[in-house]
């Protein structure tokens, strides 16, 4: 079994199955086709947190997974639902949807970024203050802010007419933390520096866990009132201060029970604190309980690492006493966590640390990742880029961690474009042939995911380069066919503009070609509708006014050619799409680009196949043409075979439908006879012309209208398995009903010498075992 294999739970397969059919299971239709809980269910804690967990994370991570208006209502009632534990994100969260559980027992509440919040969610808010034990509003500034211009309670109907654009006003200054006294942890990170945030954390003395990331600190010595109880510290991205850091300061007096510190920032050219062995040193002697430090991003003056030479000695170590950080040497033990990213430290030899966060090898740049993926993006990005360069350059040895957490990194900021572009880039390198073996199905399957949703937010050229290009690296169709519907729709949406970027066009109009190839004729009907041909030969026509032929060209014949196989609808397309008249300006603009004609020629022999379609083929400009190509000598004899099969088509029609003077049907049959003639019955072809199996296997059928079929048509059929088919042949019986042609006195002198050859070469064949590889 690969990594990463293991089954989804029979839970999670049963959350995800009642969402997405909520009527179907758990709900009904109630008055205004409102969406209500059945009254016979109850849904216990459990039940209740993960169907609304799932919920947000369908929304973010698939596209075809819609909003349901009224679901956070289901919720309403605790006597037969009840949440507990609540992790909600970004602009999909609503006023509305929190007022609507505002009955429940919340005892811990996750809200991220979540933008469209107002002072309206703030005051919801104090009805879980009575069981609330944590609370995380991080990156949730204007749920401090009152509407411009709207009153503190509004309607459901009015919420929608609200102007976006109105200023902000006011902060909301009648809510406070007062009767929140179970609260215990709480995440105010990005909070606005218009509030005053001492005045708004006084009433919640019995803090153990405090985040004020990026919140400004114009009097830190507020801190010491939790100087007996907190037990873990962020201040990221907030400016040290001699009075926040220095000996004896606020953060040693404050964190004296403290075990976690983050004092981390984003990079060293924000701040004009400098990281000296004193203060480091303060640090680790303050605070004795400590077993996760962090201290990225600071500068580090060089008097804080032993000599180069000390360093050097040993294996790496994580005992304190070992150490190479001077600091560090005074701990009692190994922290469990160090932060040292983008930091010089992370580069020495013998850190005391179970986990370090750094860019020195590849396990601290993963565990960055790891660290800083949830609430500091700006950090994730580098070390995904870091990560990039191990994956491209290097090896990476960890790769399934590296995977899930590059796509965690993507589903969890699917609207931050630098994750995007970095993630996006990551994974074409982590799924490449060299490290396909250790990956599992379901891993794969994520993988393709999250590339999707990429493609779908962005249309940035680099983006959509890197997804397609992912993309690349999987078996095509077999591995896409769970998402065919949507990958599809999103390649042909890259395809539309007229100027695309030629890269990302070559790629995407490959990644159509192998889609639609070895894939049975109801995906294809599909993808005919969603506009595949036109959007081909649109591409065609602008590489012909470009009078370029390239592999866009190429390989846009190529789809067409398969898209039309054995699928009539699609055929019918290409011939109202004004297919004919751009195969005809093609053949005149680039009379020597043999692969391009070989792609055509297989495309209009599909049409051929379809009677209803003949018709249309069946005009002098166009017999002419196929009768001119019978001569080709390009690419081996693919050319000249295709021109033959599609006239063969057209002559099995008979005689009567041969309307035109000019050519004449006997002397394009005769053309087709000196073609097939001509041909080495060894030659190797490089395609399977369903021509040659159609009409070889219905031979009996020629036989028994006594050969009304035309000697060409025949002769054709007859070549084909004489090169190609012969075990087939044998298999089917055929050998028998050759034997008849030459029986029959109305068989043509021609079609009986062709039959002869097909018989001497199923003699060489009857030994070989059938090759059905193809």
């Amino acid at each position: 079994m690969c990594a990463g294999d293991d089954p989804e739970s029979l839970m999670s397969l049963c959350t995800v199955f009642c969402l997405k059919n909520l009527r179907r299971t758990m709900c009904y239709s109630g008055e205004h086709s409102r969406l209500q809980l059945r009254p016979d269910v109850f849904l216990p804690g459990e039940i209740c947190d993960r169907l609304v967990n799932v919920y947000m994370d369908l929304l973010h991570t698939d596209s075809d997974f819609e909003p349901q208006d009224g679901f956070f209502q289901l919720f309403s009632d605790p006597r037969s639902t009840r949440l507990t534990r609540l992790q909600l994100r970004e602009e999909l969260v609503l006023d509305r949807d929190l007022e609507a559980i505002a009955k429940q027992d919340l005892m811990e509440l996750h809200l991220t970024y979540c933008s469209r919040l107002t002072s309206r969610g703030l005051r919801t808010l104090c009805s879980f203050r009575h069981s609330l034990r944590s609370l995380s509003l991080f990156g949730c500034s204007d749920i401090f802010f009152r509407k411009g211009g709207a009153p503190l309670a509004y309607s459901e109907e009015d919420e929608e007419d609200l102007e976006e654009h109105l200023h902000r006003p006011s902060v909301d200054q009648d809510f406070s933390f007062q009767g929140f006294n179970r609260l215990r942890l709480l995440n105010l990170g990005g909070l606005p520096a218009e509030l005053d945030v001492e005045t708004l954390l006084r009433p919640l003395p019995a803090l153990t866990s405090l985040d004020l990331s990026a919140v400004h600190l114009p009097r830190p010595a507020f801190l010491t009132q939790w100087k007996e109880r907190l037990a873990s510290l962020v201040l990221y991205n907030v400016e040290l201060t001699e009075e926040l850091i220095h000996t004896r300061a606020v953060i040693c007096v404050v964190c004296s029970v403290c075990r976690h510190l983050d004092i981390s920032r984003e990079n060293q050219r924000t701040s004009k604190f400098k990281m000296t062995r004193k203060i480091l040193s303060s640090i680790v002697q303050s605070l004795v309980h400590l077993v996760s430090l962090d201290i990225s991003g600071h500068i580090m003056l060089d008097n804080c690492t032993v000599p180069a030479f000390e360093d050097a000695v040993g294996r790496p170590s994580i005992e304190p006493c070992k150490s190479s950080i001077y600091p560090f040497q005074e701990l009692k033990r190994p922290l469990q966590f160090l932060g040292l990213y983008n930091t010089t430290l992370c580069n020495v030899t013998h850190i005391p640390a179970y986990k370090v966060t750094g860019s020195k090898n590849e396990d601290q740049i993963l565990n960055a990742i790891e660290a800083y993926t949830e609430q500091r993006p700006e950090l994730a990005h580098r070390a995904i880029n870091q990560l990039f360069d191990i994956a491209r350059i290097q090896h990476c040895s960890q790769l399934l961690r590296a995977l899930q957490l590059v796509i965690t990194a993507l589903k969890t900021h699917k609207y931050d474009k630098s994750i995007q572009v970095t993630g996006s880039a990551a994974l074409f390198y982590l799924t490449n042939t060299e490290y396909r073996s250790d990956q599992s199905v379901r891993l794969r399957r994520q993988v393709i995911q999250v590339v999707l949703n990429g493609m779908e937010q962005y249309q940035e050229v680099t983006v959509q380069r890197n997804c397609c290009l992912t993309l690349c690296n999987f078996s095509i169709p077999e591995e896409l066919e769970f998402q065919y519907h949507r990958v599809n729709l999103l390649l042909l949406k890259i395809l539309e503009p007229a100027r695309q970027d030629e890269s990302i066009q070559r790629i995407a109009v490959h990644l159509c070609n192998a889609l639609v190839c070895q894939v049975d004729n109801d995906h294809k009907e599909a993808v005919g509708k969603m506009g595949f041909v036109k959007t081909m030969l649109n591409l065609i026509q602008k590489k012909l006014q470009d009078r370029m032929c390239d592999q866009v060209m190429e390989f846009s014949w190529s789809a067409l050619w398969n898209i039309t196989d054995e699928t009539p609808d699609n055929c019918q397309m290409f011939l109202e799409c004004n297919g004919m008249n751009l195969f005809l300006e093609c053949l005149k603009e680039f009379p020597d680009k043999q692969e391009l004609h070989r792609n055509m020629l297989g495309l209009l022999g599909n049409v051929a196949e379809v009677k209803a379609l003949r018709p249309q083929l069946l005009t002098k400009q166009f017999i002419t043409v196929f009768s001119e190509l019978l001569d080709s000598k390009a690419d081996g004899i693919e050319v000249s075979y295709n021109a033959c099969g599609v006239l063969a088509h057209i002559m099995f029609d008979g005689s009567d439908v041969w309307t035109m003077e000019e050519p004449k049907r006997s002397h394009v049959m005769d053309k087709m006879w000196a073609a097939i003639q001509s041909w080495d019955v060894s030659s190797r072809r490089n395609i399977n012309y369903s021509l040659s199996l159609s009409l070889s296997l219905s031979l009996s059928v020629s036989v028994s209208v006594s050969l009304s079929l035309s000697p060409p048509p025949l002769s054709l059929s007859l070549w084909s398995v004489a090169s190609k088919y012969c075990p087939l042949l044998i298999k089917e019986g055929g050998v028998i009903l050759l034997q008849k042609v030459l029986e029959l006195e109305s068989s043509h002198q021609e079609t009986k010498d062709m039959a002869r050859k097909v018989m001497e070469q199923c003699e060489n064949f009857k030994e070989d075992p059938m090759d059905t590889s193809r």
